[in-house]
């Protein structure tokens, strides 16, 4: 009989009140594992529950918590056949478990500046990590598999040599979207920005497009500090073009994007950008910077613009972009392009692949270690 796999996930990076990028491959990838195998969330916050699948969960120290190189010892009394986590810094000292650890990029090579939320000691740390690839490659080579969002940064591991152990492929993926909208209901004229307001995200790039739209209206989703707020609304030549959600909530979200113009970001650095294919996979049109990471994720749907790329710091561009889907007979084509482009794009694939390597690890474990006593 085939024993079903005992698969810790760490949920400790899921934020509390509203999804950020980690937070929601967490949540999609945990409720898709569920379905294949036996999944614990590790969680840091009882907080962090209502954001993620009802599964049973255990309470850990915060992944900030400088008891996180020793996290072992409060996992390994629990036995689990082996623990994926969704970032690459999950302490491993004195670990009897498999390990998968997941590096999303390598954006912060390029564009060092840490979150401005985290603790000062650990920007401090943040920094000294990325001038050179070495604490990566220590860092990778501490599991048994790596694990990573898309063929783009896999192809960046190999060319830096960041780890000797496998490089798997578990990309993000949209939610289920069982009815589109409707592409021949006329969108508004309503631009969506969904992601964080650190400076390599380029939110400025997307207000001085803007300002050569001035019917449109922007939509920024995300937390967002009163500091940045006030150095964002100084570019907009019509702050009340300029929408803060400060946060928003799921519903509210597919609302926005099912009657949206498009999804937009100019980021000057991305991992993979989910709320590209989750826009698609609602039918709404993408407008991107011209990164390969972009290419790799829209395909096809840049087809009938179903996705549009850009120069990152071309407002014209950008302008002709929006205005472009706003020409007769254009938009409908567009949404049913970028629809076709997700059909493919499942967090169950993710999943099967997860659990495909996890069994794998765990096999093996089996193979080269003594029973637990």
């Amino acid at each position: 009989m085939v024993s079903v796999l005992r698969l810790f996930f760490d949920a400790r990076y899921t934020r509390p009140r509203v999804h950020d990028g980690i937070s929601r491959f967490t949540a999609g990838l945990i409720g898709a594992a569920a379905e294949q195998a036996e999944v614990t969330m590790l969680i840091s916050d009882e907080e962090q529950l209502p954001m993620l699948p009802d599964l049973p969960s255990i309470l850990l120290s915060p992944p900030t918590s400088t008891w996180e190189p020793w996290v072992p010892r409060q996992i390994n009394p629990h036995r689990p056949d082996v623990v994926f986590s969704p970032m690459q810094t999950m302490g491993g000292s004195g670990r009897r478990y498999p390990l998968i650890l997941t590096l999303h990029d390598l954006i912060y090579y390029q564009h060092r500046t840490p979150p401005r939320d985290l603790p000062r000691a650990v920007r401090f740390g943040w920094r000294l990590y990325h001038l050179s690839y070495a604490p990566q490659r220590w860092t990778l080579d501490r599991a048994d598999a790596v694990a990573t969002v898309s063929e783009t940064t896999r192809s960046l591991i190999r060319a830096h040599r960041l780890t000797r152990r496998p490089v798997e492929l578990i990309p993000n993926a949209p939610h289920p979207v069982a009815e589109p909208r409707d592409p021949q209901t006329a969108p508004g004229r309503d631009l969506v920005y969904m992601g964080s307001f650190m400076e390599y995200k380029n939110v400025e790039g997307l207000i001085r497009g803007v300002n050569r739209l001035p019917e449109h209206r922007l939509h920024l989703c995300s937390p967002i500090s009163d500091r940045r707020r006030t150095e964002l609304v100084a570019l907009a030549d019509r702050p009340d073009q300029l929408i803060f959600h400060d946060g928003i909530d799921e519903e509210a979200y597919v609302a926005l994007l099912r009657r949206a113009q498009a999804l937009v970001t100019l980021s000057r650095a991305e991992g993979y950008g989910l709320p590209v294919v989750e826009a698609m996979a609602q039918g709404t049109p993408v407008i991107t910077s011209d990164l390969p990471i972009f290419a790799e994720v829209t395909g096809s749907a840049q087809t009938d613009r179903g996705a549009q790329q850009v120069p990152c710091d071309d407002p014209a561009a950008f302008a002709a972009a929006v205005g472009a889907l706003g020409s007769p007979g254009v938009f409908p084509a567009a949404s049913r392009a970028a629809r076709r482009r997700t059909q493919g794009i499942s967090w169950q694939d993710s999943a099967r692949r997860l659990v495909r390597t996890g069994e794998r690890l765990a096999a093996a474990h089996r193979r080269r270690s003594r029973p637990w006593s």
